[in-house]
């Protein structure tokens, strides 16, 4: 084999690789595709039962970080933004002024705030559940790289999509609405947001199924996004 071809060949096993490492950004497109602008008030209320449920495994994710880079400042400043942390609040029903709260407890009173039908409510806990065991069954070391492909962008832009739904007329969707606008406003800037504090971290092929297991929830959620 000449030295031309090894290099092709090398070249070839990279991009491959490449490709495979930022198949997760189709999955987000595909999420950002789905008919959100449609949705009913009913199904944008699933969406935000599930989504109570990706935010407890994110701040798991973020726990997983802090155990794997102890040491590391920008970790520790993200953690501070994500886990106990009060730049949610204040909003009312949820966290009174200057209240500390994770943000998955800040979901989870959100969904006190207005009712659902409890056959309802046991399917989208089933759903969620279903997610929580499959992300929790991933190596610890996936989950913390991929905390760039959600906070350096990949949430950013699936909250923008949620946010072309027409109905937020519920207590429970207002607060949902502020959950949403306040992460875009704290992962928006490229330099100061939270992306850059973990963009450090180099994403492996296998946050795709990560990512693929989001998406399928929403949509089991809310099969509607389909129509």
């Amino acid at each position: 084999m000449s030295s031309h071809q090894l290099s092709m060949e090398k070249g070839v096993s990279q991009a491959s690789n490449e490709a495979k490492v930022n198949a997760y950004r189709d999955v987000i497109k595909t999420i950002c595709n789905l008919h959100w602008s449609n949705l009913s008030q009913e199904g944008l209320t699933s969406i935000a039962w599930v989504y109570y449920f990706f935010s407890i495994q994110f701040c798991e994710t973020v726990g997983l970080a802090r155990i794997l880079y102890p040491n590391d400042k920008n970790l520790e400043e993200l953690d501070r933004g994500e886990r106990d942390t009060d730049n949610l609040s204040p909003y009312p029903g949820v966290v009174e002024t200057n209240e500390r709260v994770d943000h998955c407890e800040f979901m989870r009173r959100t969904l006190e705030l207005t009712p659902i039908e409890q056959t309802e409510r046991l399917r989208l806990e089933s759903i969620g559940k279903a997610y929580l065991i499959l992300s929790r069954s991933m190596d610890p070391a996936t989950r913390a790289v991929s905390l760039p492909t959600y906070e350096d962008g990949g949430l950013e832009q699936v909250f923008r999509s949620i946010l072309k739904a027409q109905h937020w007329d519920t207590p429970l969707l207002k607060a949902f609405k502020h959950f949403l606008d306040g992460h875009i406003t704290l992962d928006s800037d490229p330099e100061l947001g939270h992306g850059s504090l973990c963009r450090f971290l180099s994403p492996t092929a296998e946050v795709f199924d990560l990512w693929t297991a989001f998406g399928q929830m929403l949509v089991e959620a809310a099969p509607e996004l389909k129509n």
